[in-house]
């Protein structure tokens, strides 16, 4: 029993499941795993549960098979409704046309087809306060990096 409470006290989580990855100004960046709408809804759910009325950016990169097929795309709009703003990855071989789930989204959907330029209008997009969710099943181009550095060098200009 001593040795379950003492695993259990020093255990931190698993990798990837809303791992936070940095903080800069105040706009703190999430890393998970999701990458299913299922996954997704669950994910954005329970961030929203932590952070109230918080603005949740939610950013998602396409990458399973079925994803990058399409066969998610009428379901992955709803799956994103408790997020404030919705970034879609859309490069150039993505297997089908997201502009229908941008469309359901209104005003906050968003799409990028280039990682770097993502990052600088996500830089660009965030304020202190948000959370910024990057949701993939994959390394996503090293996006989180590559905002958190965006992100250090607004605040330095």
């Amino acid at each position: 029993m001593q040795q379950a409470i003492q695993a259990l006290e020093s255990f931190q989580g698993i990798a990837r499941r809303m791992q936070l990855r940095g903080e800069v100004n105040g706009i703190r960046v999430y890393d998970d795993f999701a990458h299913h709408p299922t996954a997704i809804a669950t994910t954005v759910d329970g961030l929203r549960r932590r952070v109230g009325r918080a603005r949740i950016v939610a950013v998602l990169e396409p990458r399973s098979n079925t994803m990058r097929m399409g066969v998610h795309q009428d379901t992955l709009a709803p799956s994103l409704s408790d997020a404030d703003e919705v970034w879609l990855y859309t490069p150039p071989d993505l297997g089908w046309d997201a502009s229908s789930v941008i469309a359901s989204l209104g005003r906050r959907g968003h799409t990028s087809p280039d990682v770097d330029a993502l990052a600088r209008e996500l830089a660009n997009a965030v304020r202190p306060g948000d959370h910024v969710l990057i949701m993939s099943n994959g390394g996503f181009g090293g996006l989180h990096g590559k905002l958190l550095t965006a992100l250090q060098a607004t605040q330095r200009a």
